[in-house]
């Protein structure tokens, strides 16, 4: 079963940002020679994460909001002492760094109104990656 790889490199701006990279993951699932198979979208990030959802400026507002509340960078969470950043790795670790989505036909399937977003949640950063893995047949 053929598996390939590609590697996104991005930069943030926000400390709490959505980026999304819809279009190049469909982009190299597309040159792919799979026509039915999973794609892996994964950040190698221990403070950020990967959704699906929709690119609505009102939801993703919401969602950054809700971030921000349930995970508060200056509540008293232990891990404040060493680096002060607690509260992004414990929104990763909640949200997930990972999403798998089917390639059927050789097309990468989502719903209508999902996009694919890489969660920033300790930026900004100059150097996030998402690695973008491809298998199947």
């Amino acid at each position: 079963m053929p598996v390939t790889h590609k590697i996104l490199l991005l930069s943030t701006k926000e400390r709490v940002e959505l980026i999304d990279i819809t279009k190049s993951v469909e982009e190299f699932v597309g040159k792919q020679a799979i026509k039915d198979g999973f794609c892996l979208v994964y950040a190698p990030h221990a403070t950020a994460a990967i959704i699906a959802n929709e690119n609505e400026p009102g939801l993703i507002g919401d969602i950054i909001k809700e971030i921000e509340k349930e995970f508060p960078r200056n509540a008293k969470w232990e891990h404040n002492r060493i680096d002060n950043n607690a509260a992004a790795h414990l929104a990763s670790s909640f949200i997930g760094a990972s999403r798998v989505f089917p390639i059927i036909g050789g097309k990468l399937e989502r719903g209508t109104w999902q996009n694919i977003f890489l969660v920033e949640l300790d930026g900004p950063r100059n150097n996030r990656r998402v690695i973008i893995q491809v298998m199947g047949e």
